[in-house]
């Protein structure tokens, strides 16, 4: 079965199964979706005509790693997506990053067949940031996609080390070592020389960037941003909007903040988020 037909496959049981969709058969487990994402008989509405995807980071599910910016997004009237990538040993986002990629394109596809947009947008976190741009300047995805809203982004790779989120529990099989994803974001890596060979962005999407002086995950935070135009580009650091917020880069997904602006950026027309938009703070 090609990725593609499997990957409508998913689409399809998720029709009847709500919240829960099967995963690919070698990966033998269940996929949860968030709350408010995968309804593949939602259609977008004029006000909000491309449907979003939201994109999971290393070791993170999308039921873990979108829990409340999924539903936050439903609930604004936005046909919502999420997907499961790049599992190994029984770990989702692991995978050498070239072949996640090549997983978010038959989804992208399968979204826009059941949607009938001709575009999305993307929403991800961390690598699932990053790894929407593979798919973007190598896949030939960039025609699909309208606006990529990085959360925490690994553009351009860390100094620092990746580690499982707080809470992790390792299957028996997996071990540091067969973390090819963790690998490929090291600043200075052979994928990152690949990724950014071709600049930082392609022509077409819009590229808004939203990161926290507290990540320590992704270090250093200005690592994130893109080079770019303002009329195609906009990068964001929290505490410029909100100086109080400590949200480091586990939990920037789940931020008020950061889902105000989120919901800043894709509801641009054209271009980037607004620069000039003040989030509330809380």
């Amino acid at each position: 079965m090609s990725l593609l037909t499997r990957t409508l496959s998913i689409a399809a049981a998720a029709v009847l199964a709500g919240s829960v969709a099967v995963a690919p058969a070698q990966a033998g487990i269940v996929d949860i979706s968030p709350p408010g994402a995968n309804d593949w008989s939602c259609k977008p509405s004029a006000e909000h005509p491309y449907p979003v995807v939201l994109v999971p980071g290393t070791f993170e599910s999308m039921a873990k790693n979108w829990s409340t910016l999924s539903p936050y997004l439903k609930s604004s009237g936005y046909c919502v997506f999420a997907l499961n990538y790049g599992e190994t040993n029984g770990v989702y986002a692991t995978a050498p990053v070239t072949d996640s990629a090549q997983e978010l394109a038959p989804f992208v596809d399968a979204v826009r067949a059941a949607t009938g947009a001709k575009k999305v947008d993307i929403v991800g976190h961390s690598q699932g940031g990053m790894m929407p741009r593979y798919y973007m300047g190598f896949l030939g995805g960039a025609k699909y996609v309208h606006h990529l809203v990085g959360i925490a982004p690994s553009n351009h790779g860390t100094e620092g080390v990746i580690v499982p989120p707080p809470g992790f529990v390792p299957p028996p099989a997996y071990t540091s070592l067969g973390c090819a994803a963790c690998a490929d974001q090291q600043a200075g890596s052979a994928f990152m020389q690949k990724l950014n060979s071709i600049g930082d962005t392609v022509a077409g999407p819009s590229y808004t960037v939203i990161s926290t002086v507290h990540d320590e995950v992704v270090i250093p935070y200005n690592s994130q941003f893109l080079n770019g135009p303002a009329r195609q580009v906009t990068n964001i650091t929290i505490q410029d909007k909100c100086p109080a917020d400590l949200i480091e880069h586990d939990q920037t997904p789940n931020d008020p903040v950061v889902h105000q602006l989120v919901a800043n950026a894709l509801g641009q027309a054209s271009g980037p988020a607004d620069p000039a938009y003040q989030p509330r703070c809380i």
